[in-house]
């Protein structure tokens, strides 16, 4: 299996227009998408972007339609070309790359999940998902028996002589992450790849890829309108409005200290007992008799709650997942004030 590598976009910009070079000046000096356009009928796709995605993580980029989300994920393999800035991948700009040395790193480095699928109707389950290898030059029999491996991972061991229109768009979606994975890239690009999916069957595949990724740690940039999910997959978030970036962070930066009315907007609907950590609620232990009970600091106050009325207590010691020492002190009213947004009452 490949080894990650990490991502690293430094002042990234990207304006649509054939007078895009000369109007970086007036960018950089603070003109806006909406001025740009009214002045220039030039459009502001991206605005200094800066993001560091380190290798082995998910790192999910969020944002409303025309925020720039796939505009951005279509620079890492240069599907669009940046008007300025660098888009660095395992120590190489991807944007000064030779034809010859871009063609390597798409079918090499990266890997792709479509939202629509974009499965060949054609082929067969199997012969879908060995489409990459065959691309690459990898011989038959090998690239026949790593399909089937990801196929049974991800669930469709049997299914691999239907064609596309036989299965439901979950099933098409899990050949499409199949397709990826068979690839061995280190890094996976997902461009809203459960949007198109009905809500329980969106759930199941955020579950397969959490599951999957606890295996084959992959560089994952996801892309995504939905917070929800956003919070659920991200070990990073990026949030974006009008090609720039508005926050980035954790899920818990994210609910606990949104940036501006705009992701305190987002954010106001959540289920902070779903993302808050007990590590982030808890108290310290000066001068307190901890408790029997523990819990590990990346358990979510919605579970440490659910633990505490199973077994009766009101208060756990949190532990530190590496050494397994007591860190902190959650108490059952410290849980409820941070899920109904007094979190920084206790700050």
């Amino acid at each position: 299996m490949a080894d990650p590598i990490g991502i690293e976009i430094r002042n990234l910009y990207k304006i649509f227009g054939p007078q895009s070079v000369q109007l970086m000046d007036a960018v950089r000096n603070g003109m806006t998408k909406s001025e740009l356009n009214a002045k220039h009928h030039h459009v502001l796709g991206l605005n200094n972007i800066n993001i560091s995605m380190p290798a082995g993580q998910i790192h999910v980029i969020m944002g409303l339609s025309g925020s720039g989300k796939s505009t951005l994920i279509r620079h890492i393999n240069r599907l669009i070309d940046p008007t300025a800035g660098e888009v660095i991948v395992g120590g190489e700009n991807v944007v000064t790359m030779s034809p010859e040395a871009l063609r390597d790193f798409r079918r090499h480095k990266t890997a792709m999940v479509f939202q629509k699928f974009a499965l060949l109707p054609n082929r067969t389950v199997l012969e879908n998902t060995c489409y990459g290898l065959e691309v690459q030059g990898i011989p038959q029999a090998q690239r026949v028996a790593t399909a089937r491996h990801w196929l049974e991972r991800v669930g469709l061991a049997g299914f691999e002589s239907k064609y596309p229109n036989q299965l439901s768009g979950g099933m098409q979606q899990r050949v499409g992450l199949a397709r990826a994975l068979a690839n061995d890239a280190p890094i996976l690009l997902m461009d809203e790849a459960f949007s198109a999916l009905d809500p329980l069957i969106r759930v199941d595949m955020q579950t397969i890829l959490l599951d999957l990724q606890k295996e084959i740690r992959k560089t994952i940039v996801f892309i995504t309108h939905d917070l929800d999910e956003a919070l659920r997959l991200g070990d990073s978030i990026a949030i974006l409005r009008d090609g720039e970036i508005i926050q980035k962070g954790t899920s818990q930066d994210i609910v606990l200290r949104p940036a501006d009315p705009y992701i305190e907007s987002f954010v106001r609907e959540v289920n902070r007992g779903r993302v808050i950590r007990a590590d982030a609620a808890m108290q310290g232990t000066e001068g307190q008799a901890l408790p029997d009970e523990t819990v590990d600091g990346d358990c979510t106050l919605e579970e440490a709650g659910r633990m505490m009325v199973q077994s009766g207590v009101t208060r756990l010691a949190v532990r530190d997942q590496t050494s397994g020492r007591p860190v902190g002190l959650l108490t059952m009213e410290r849980i409820l004030a941070s899920i109904t947004r007094r979190a920084a009452d206790h700050a």
